[in-house]
């Protein structure tokens, strides 16, 4: 494991420090070293737990005065455009400080979708993507990025990391790709982790996809500084690692590992996971899903309960609704159906649908569980894109509470947290039966 060069850890009874933090940024970015440098901080968007607010103003009065420029890119990776007001309270500024003492600070919104906001990297060549992906795909893989990173002479990197569905581990490089990447890289590594499948890749920390995220961004030449946050309870900062991404990442992931894993005895017949109020929709909300797939007994049922999701994905929602949510063996089986399909689609349907199996002769798909939406989608939505269906009024959430010894789990606040089996079965790494 690297550890990083600049980091802080709290104990157990209280979080890093607003002294700490600064004194971290202090010394991983001194201000007489950086004077005159264009700076760009890249930050995720508010489907992510973590005091970005409490980052932000560190650096800001750390560096501004010293740097020519200090500019925000919000890293939205396929997700939709933040508004003025979203975007201050992801960074914990009022409109007025925006106007003020913050006036000298562009916000800026990734465009994943704009060819023109794009920059042309090469690619990384089959040979290397087969090496990288364990033999699984053997491509050409076009690598985009945002261009207006190249305006700028450092970029720093501020984001939290937890256990991730595609990847392993969020945070590092992540941040740059998919966070402000364009869709060829973008949706080839997705379908990697889908083709993988979610119990393989989420909570491990060296996947098939961050091997190729990281080669990805050892092709941005621009000087990277990340600081990889660590949270606890409602978004405690806990540790607070800094570096070049992959030190920082590799560090601040081991204690994620620690923090953010909660291991079981044994799965679950009945799972309610519930969303919180920042997954909008559901290609976020899907988390609750991928959190806890792992803990679902065979035949089991795991029910997104988010009576505020009304809507599929505002980006994505045509492609899912042509689609529908399957097991990757069902897409596999039909893949000249499918194979033009934005692949980072493909990989959400798959994803929220779970591990299954299709059989070819008699064209039967069948999923591990069942997943089913209590949430403000319609029943024929529902019905029409492969899920299942309960009317969230007809659910009691304290009815699910307690009763762990009876098959039951509670996730009263899903996304985040992963729930792994102390034991895992084959389909999610551990010894054949």
């Amino acid at each position: 494991m690297l550890l990083a060069p600049h980091r802080v850890l709290a104990p157990a009874d209280r979080a890093v420090t607003p002294a700490e933090v600064a004194s971290l940024v202090a010394a991983a970015c001194p201000a007489a070293e950086w004077r005159g440098r264009r700076v760009l901080l890249i930050v995720p968007d508010g489907t992510r737990t973590a005091p970005v607010g409490l980052m932000f103003k560190a650096l800001h009065r750390q560096l501004a005065g010293s740097v020519a420029r200090l500019d925000v890119m919000i890293a939205l990776g396929t997700h939709p455009p933040m508004s003025d007001a979203a975007i201050n309270a992801r960074v914990e500024i009022t409109a007025e400080e925006r106007a003020t003492v913050y006036r000298d600070v562009a916000f800026l919104n990734h465009e994943w979708d704009n060819p023109a906001a794009l920059r042309d990297l090469g690619f990384i060549p089959a040979a290397e993507i087969r090496a990288l992906s364990g033999g699984r795909f053997g491509q050409d893989v076009p690598v985009h990025i945002n261009r207006r990173l190249f305006d700028y002479d450092q970029l720093v990197i501020v984001g939290p990391v937890f256990p991730h569905e595609v990847v392993g581990f969020s945070g590092g490089n992540k941040y740059l790709f998919p966070g402000v990447a364009g869709p060829g890289i973008l949706n080839f590594f997705h379908w990697l982790g889908a083709v993988v499948t979610n119990p393989m890749i989420i909570g491990n920390k060296w996947t098939p996809v961050r091997r190729v995220v990281d080669r990805a961004g050892a092709m941005v030449t621009v000087p990277k500084l990340c600081f990889c946050l660590v949270v606890r309870g409602h978004g405690e900062l806990a540790g607070l690692f800094a570096g070049t991404p992959e030190p920082a990442w590799d560090d601040a992931s081991d204690l994620s590992r620690r923090l953010h894993i909660t291991y079981q005895d044994r799965p679950f017949h009945t799972v309610l996971s519930c969303a919180p109020a920042m997954y909008d929709e559901l290609w976020v909300g899907g988390k609750c899903m991928y959190k806890l797939e792992p803990v679902v007994a065979d035949g089991g049922e795991l029910i997104i309960y988010a009576p505020h999701i009304h809507e599929i994905s505002r980006v994505h929602g045509a492609v899912i609704e042509r689609v529908g949510y399957h097991c990757v063996a069902y897409f596999l089986a039909h893949w000249e159906r499918f194979r033009h399909e934005p692949w980072g689609t493909l990989a959400h349907a798959t994803h929220v649908r779970g591990i299954g199996t299709y059989d070819a002769a008699t064209g039967v798909e069948r999923a591990r569980i069942r997943v089913t939406l209590a949430t403000g989608i319609p029943e024929a939505t529902c019905r029409r894109v492969n899920l299942g269906y309960r009317d969230w009024r007809s659910l009691r959430i304290d009815d699910y509470a307690g009763r762990e010894a009876e098959g039951i789990l509670l996730e009263r606040q899903a996304g985040e947290r992963l729930h792994q089996l102390r034991e895992p079965p084959a389909w999610a790494g551990g010894a054949p039966g």
